[in-house]
């Protein structure tokens, strides 16, 4: 433990700050005391860290990790507050150095101590894994070693086994001399097993100074993890067999926790004169191991023929195959260009002895590959690159809120309006503000454009509202409306569908303003203005505020409105297929006052609209987030970033994705690029392939993206196919086919 330094806090959620016990890229750790007594180790984040959502949800997420461990050989959480301004995480003290610190001070274990190690650390993951966690990151500086047993700490990587990635930014994804094969390969695919193979590194490392695949360059560390034998030099005679087990690159070759607690037990406590042989703890480039040397054309194993006891080759000759024949020397380079790409597309890096992968790491380069097709040439505006504009012009007056900013479009001219922003065409190909319309703080996108007419949001008084309709080309001021102050208009191909303010009458207004036709509405009933499937319908239900009673669809033509079908309470419109409205059936329809609630829903409620039949499609299981219609599919987006993809006709789910994104905007599809895009709160775009859902891509947050990005939701659409999308106050525009 170190002093406190200055600009260190005194307390922390409580705790008296003693002292420092280590600090990191992402935070420092203090060791700090109870008003009762009790020593605890508190992990503050740094402050930079903090202002990120992502990585406060992923600190929030360590912190619900750690807390469903609870055994003899983990340390447990005994208080937090993610949401603090400096989210900080306390744990029980447990005093004692790492594993890593006890073998440079005092030099490889004896078997009676590896035995022990072997049995703490397989009852910490029987613990781990019962809790459906995989930790990703058992390392010897994650391992504390007590007087009563080793204890495994840091859960800021770990992964829930039913496939709920706990990880959001993407930084930190394992340490390449203890990852496994397939962690490397594929990060967000692992199981249990992976720390089985971990634990097999961890033991080598314990038993003889040095892991079995420690090399000087993390790239030929990972090369080896993934292609070649374990350097078992030194490992005593007893534990090799326990060892070459984990270490199996074939993950169900492993042996489970069981087996390998039984194994261990086994042990004897000493060898022939109760201690391991050693081996230099220093770190050097590890050549293939005899057995892979001399096999030819068999699965991929050594990267050179150097034998690993001469220590003659240097660091080009294990790459290249220098001294090996010329086929050897061949074959070894491509796989080491194999694994270079995994690499690449992981963003292998080195930093204070982390794996540190790049915002736009992507689960596998196979997935990534077969993502990638494409139908045609990307076309974008003429002139187009890409750019970034901040949808504000700060003006005096009470903003215009109804809505949310944001942008719509019509081939390839974009309108936008924003927080404290009056509606302004933007260039498409630069983000240049064209024209500007307004003299209010707007707050509210615009409802649409079409055929040459773009259709605004005016509010001249606290009681009246109007609909504007603006010229695309000059943003001149064609006409205006009053429109009803709780009902949005709904632009389609027959006009402006809108609520007469008085709530009696539905009506729509074509391109000149003219009235084209009315509908009454219906007295001591809510309706809203909807259109499904091209044709204008209300939505209506009994009582004040929508939702409190089920919904009644009703068809809306020239002087009336015909009763189609009544749906369930909370049912949620999603659109048509085939001309036919389509629904979400609620698993429950309670009102639930809980932040971060998301309702439940079970079925598809397809409605035939001449018969009124309503069709119910049951959902495999219920599903929450908000949920997008989009060519025949129904895109699930939940809070936690997954998205699920089901068939608007079968009901069947088609993929699921878990993007450790949080806060997606709806999805925006490309048909021709096979893909389905999201924006986030932050600016970070995310591109999944619609046939599967792997990732294809993924960018950057954007650098300054404004002060209202918890405010507002993001946004993505087209302009040609260029990604026009929006977080916060900002608009910005990206490629297609790739973050580059």
């Amino acid at each position: 433990m170190t002093p406190l330094s200055t600009g260190d806090p005194e307390s922390i959620g409580g705790y008296t700050l003693l002292g420092r016990l280590g600090a990191g890229g992402m935070g420092v750790v203090y060791l700090g005391v109870s008003a009762s007594g009790r020593q605890v180790a508190v992990k503050l984040v740094h402050g930079p860290y903090a202002q990120e959502e992502e990585f406060r949800t992923r600190f929030r997420q360590e912190i619900v990790a750690a807390r469903r461990v609870s055994g003899a050989f983990t340390a447990p959480v005994v208080d937090a507050d993610p949401d603090a301004d400096r989210p900080w995480m306390a744990t029980l003290y447990v005093p004692g150095l790492t594993l890593a610190e006890v073998v440079e001070k005092n030099g490889p274990l004896g078997l009676r101590e590896l035995r022990a190690l072997g049995l703490g650390l397989a009852e910490a993951l029987r613990d781990i894994h019962r809790a459906g966690l995989v930790h990703r990151d058992l390392k010897p500086g994650n391992v504390l070693m007590t007087d009563d047993g080793p204890r495994v700490i840091d859960f800021g990587i770990s992964r829930a086994a039913d496939s709920q990635l706990l990880t959001t930014t993407g930084r930190m994804i394992g340490t390449p001399p203890f990852m496994s094969p397939e962690q490397l390969a594929s990060p967000r695919d692992v199981t249990p097993a992976s720390d089985v193979f971990s634990l097999g590194s961890l033991l080598v490392f314990a038993a003889v100074g040095t892991g079995p695949f420690d090399a000087e360059s993390p790239y030929i560390t990972g090369y080896q993890v993934v292609f070649g034998a374990p350097d078992l030099g030194g490992v005593p005679e007893p534990l090799l067999d326990v060892v070459q087990r984990c270490l199996d690159k074939v993950p169900t070759a492993r042996p489970e926790l069981t087996d390998l607690h039984r194994l261990l037990e086994a042990l004897p406590e000493s060898g022939d004169d109760g201690t391991p042989p050693a081996r230099s703890a220093a770190p050097r480039l590890r050549p293939a191991s005899r057995s892979a040397a001399t096999t030819s054309g068999g699965a991929p194993g050594g990267v050179g023929a150097t034998d690993p006891g001469t220590g003659s080759g240097s660091g080009t000759d294990a790459l290249t195959g220098t001294g090996a024949g010329g086929g050897t020397r061949r074959r070894t380079r491509l796989l080491l260009t194999g694994l270079s790409g995994v690499l690449a597309l992981t963003g292998l890096g080195v930093g204070v002895g982390v794996y540190v992968t790049s915002d736009r790491d992507v689960d596998t380069a196979a997935e990534a590959a077969v993502s990638r097709p494409t139908t045609r040439a990307v076309s974008l505006p003429a002139g187009w690159r890409p750019w970034q504009t901040k949808l504000r012009y700060d003006l005096k007056g009470v903003p215009l809120d109804y809505g949310r900013p944001g942008c719509v479009t019509d081939q390839d001219a974009l309108f936008c309006g924003g927080t404290g922003f009056t509606v302004a065409r933007v260039d498409a190909a630069s983000g240049r503000v064209l024209w500007r319309v307004g003299t209010r703080p707007q707050g509210a996108p615009p409802i649409g454009v079409r055929d040459g007419t773009v259709y605004v949001y005016a509010d001249p008084d606290d009681k009246t509202r109007r609909v504007v309709a603006l010229d695309a080309a000059t943003g001149r001021q064609k006409w205006r409306r009053d429109i009803n102050g709780s009902a949005d208009p709904v632009l389609y191909d027959g006009g402006l569908l809108t609520l007469s303010p008085d709530y009696s009458s539905f009506v729509v207004y074509g391109p000149s303003g003219k009235a084209l036709w009315r509908a009454p509405s219906l007295d001591r009933v809510y309706c809203k203005p909807s259109v499904l499937g091209g044709a204008p319908y209300a939505l209506c239900s009994e009582g004040s505020e929508p939702g409190k009673a089920p919904v009644d669809l009703m068809k809306i033509g020239p002087d009336s409105l015909t009763s189609t079908a009544t749906l369930p309470k909370k049912a949620e419109a999603l659109g048509a297929i085939g001309g036919q409205p389509l629904f979400l059936g609620p698993q429950t329809a309670e009102d639930v006052y809980q932040e971060g609630y998301e309702r439940p829903y079970n079925a598809l409620l397809r409605v035939d609209p001449e018969s009124g039949k309503v069709r119910r499609t049951p959902l495999a299981y219920p599903l929450t987030g908000a949920a997008t219609l989009v060519d025949d599919v129904v895109y699930f987006v939940r809070s936690d970033g997954t998205v699920t993809a089901v068939s608007a006709h079968s009901g069947r789910q088609l993929w699921q994705k878990v993007t450790d994104v949080e806060s997606l905007s709806a999805p925006a599809v490309s048909v021709a690029q096979k893909r389905v895009y999201f924006s986030n709160r932050f600016g970070r775009l995310l591109a999944l392939d619609t046939r599967t859902g792997a990732e294809v891509w993924r960018t950057s947050a954007l650098d300054s993206p404004g002060d209202k990005t918890q405010s507002y939701a993001p946004h993505v659409l087209f302009v040609k196919d260029a990604i026009v999308a929006t977080a916060g106050d900002t608009a910005f525009s990206r490629r297609p086919d790739g973050p580059g």
